[in-house]
């Protein structure tokens, strides 16, 4: 007799084919994105997703370095070949040299891992550290700063693996009167949830910060690494848009890494975010643990990404085309962003997070009077396309006003586009 769940059109799916196939917020945001993209719609204005920026000397880079793979007759090998579950083991070794020569951190092969992409990354990092322990005992992952990255709001085995810590606010003083704030780490209540939950089996930050465009200091750095080694916990720095590649800092930051910091990596914003590498740096122990699991998971990271840009960075070749190419690009798009801000925004409460890196504008409707998902269903149908605040404050689940006052917009577009967003959602919020 055949299943009445099937008949009906529904799955008996287990937990984890339950947890992972329900509709939730972002999944939709992300069909609304796609959808949009594929509209072929003129008037579209795609302010919204995390896409990097067509760079065009960077993509002519990439180009020619395909072009000297397949001179090389490295194509055959790179596509009809598994690497190891650990990854790529030239482009591991050269990483490992240049960072070592970079920062004096005495890494080796041993110390890095790829993965497909950053997300299964963190699928994995999230995983291991936390959800239901061997003991019984079910573990959480601390966010020291909210609002955080999106993609690590359902990344969880177990329901109930995040904990966020809500920012301080600071207004700044800025010298031409531009409305702009930061968020700060509040300590005091960072160490008070240590102190007081002894489920809290790791710390993660993303440093810059996906949605806002944050770059903690060294010094809030250097104190939740003390913090997690007092616990011994790892801490995990989220470096998608960090040094030494892509480079995407407009302010004064120091790149660090000690055995008990997982620093996590990409290639995506360097404009290769089709390849999906992920890469993590971190002590061999847990190297060896991601190894393990993309073995079962994967049997190998995709190889394609590593391959093609291993001779730029053994040549040395890749930290100066984002010193002088990619960085530059961007902070010229952020002062764009921050300009056009100030002009459309000027007689209104909305205060924008200052930018210090990534490529996102969080603006701020202090006083609105609709809400920032209101204002994403609004500005929808007028075929503009942000991405709603309250999706990244995972982890905070009482009912705080900020969280709904927020919308985070990708600056790494043409100015016209930009600027027709934004005076757009001035209508809106009038």
């Amino acid at each position: 007799m055949p299943n009445l769940l099937n008949v009906l059109g529904f799955m008996n799916y287990s937990h984890f084919g339950s947890k992972f196939t329900q509709p939730n917020g972002i999944t939709q945001l992300m069909e609304d994105l796609g959808n949009a993209k594929n509209s072929n719609n003129p008037n579209l204005v795609m302010l919204g997703g995390g896409n990097p920026a067509s760079v065009p000397q960077v993509n002519t880079a990439f180009i020619n370095e395909l072009n000297h793979l397949v001179k090389n007759n490295k194509i055959a090998q790179i596509m009809g070949l598994y690497d190891g579950p650990t990854g790529n083991d030239e482009f591991r070794a050269v990483l490992a040299n240049q960072l070592t020569q970079e920062y004096a951190w005495n890494l080796t092969a041993s110390n890095i891992a790829l993965g497909n992409g950053s997300q299964a990354n963190f699928f994995i990092l999230f995983n291991l550290f936390a959800g239901k322990m061997a003991d019984g005992s079910h573990k959480k992952v601390l966010f020291p700063l909210a609002p955080e990255y999106v993609g690590y709001a359902d990344q969880g085995l177990t329901d109930d693996m995040f904990v966020a810590i809500k920012p301080e606010i600071e207004i700044l003083n800025t010298p031409n009167g531009s409305k702009q704030f930061k968020y700060v780490i509040d300590f005091d209540a960072v160490k008070a949830v240590l102190a007081n939950d002894n489920s809290i089996s790791a710390l993660c930050v993303s440093r810059p910060t996906n949605p806002t465009g944050n770059v903690i200091t060294d010094d809030e750095v250097h104190q939740l690494d003390l913090l997690a080694k007092q616990y011994t916990i790892p801490l995990i720095i989220d470096n998608a848009y960090g040094d030494p590649f892509p480079g995407c800092i407009y302010t004064d930051a120091n790149l660090t890494w000690n055995s008990n910091i997982i620093l996590c990596m990409s290639l995506s914003k360097l404009g290769l975010p089709g390849l999906r590498t992920g890469i993590v740096v971190a002590n061999n122990e847990i190297i060896k643990a991601i190894s393990r699991v993309n073995g079962a998971m994967v049997l190998s990271p995709n190889s394609f990404g590593p391959s093609l840009v291993t001779r730029l960075i053994k040549d040395n070749e890749l930290l100066p085309l984002c010193k002088n190419t990619i960085l530059p690009f961007y902070k010229n798009k952020a002062q764009v962003a921050v300009s056009l801000f100030d002009e459309i925004f000027a007689d209104l409460p909305v205060y924008l997070h200052k930018v210090e890196g990534a490529f996102f504008m969080w603006l701020w409707f202090k006083d609105s009077k609709i809400t920032s998902e209101q204002l994403y269903q609004k500005l929808k149908k007028q075929d503009v396309y942000i991405i709603p605040g309250h999706n990244f404050f995972i982890g905070i689940e009482d009912s705080w006003e900020h969280k709904h006052q927020c919308v985070r917009i990708n600056y790494a577009t043409d100015e016209a586009t930009l600027k027709k967003g934004l005076e757009t959602i001035k209508t809106l919020i009038m």
